[in-house]
């Protein structure tokens, strides 16, 4: 069975672009959303093996639904995704426990390699 992903991007052309760069990797993308707080309810709802998360977005940010989804499982695997000036964002969500980070532009390849070292795998 293929690993299951959730991207949590306010943006949907970055949740598109998201999509077209896991897919081909035979991940399956089980839920998109579009803010902090429908992220969590998304988590509850198809338990994934990782989140994309974007860390400014609406209603909750990406900090707080980290920190509410590793209440939830401490466990859990949460890529953060942030644009390059937003450094003070990107240490908090390392220090809650976030499992890594993808920085805003990305490249494709840095995206594939950070989802498969989060998901732990290394077969690249």
């Amino acid at each position: 069975m293929s690993k299951s992903i959730l991207i949590a991007d306010d943006a949907p052309i970055i949740r598109l672009m998201l999509k077209d760069i896991i897919t081909p990797l035979g991940y399956q993308i089980v839920a998109e959303a579009a803010n902090g707080e429908e992220a969590i309810q998304k988590y509850k709802e198809f338990k994934p093996d990782l989140v994309t998360m974007d860390i400014i977005m609406p209603i909750k940010n990406g900090i707080e639904a980290l920190s509410e989804i590793l209440k939830l499982n401490p466990k859990a695997k949460v890529l953060m995704i942030s644009a390059i000036d937003q450094k003070e964002y990107l240490t908090k969500a390392i220090k809650i426990g976030a499992t890594d980070y993808i920085v805003k532009p990305f490249e494709e390849a840095k995206v594939q390699i950070a989802i498969k070292k989060a998901l732990g795998d290394h077969k690249l």
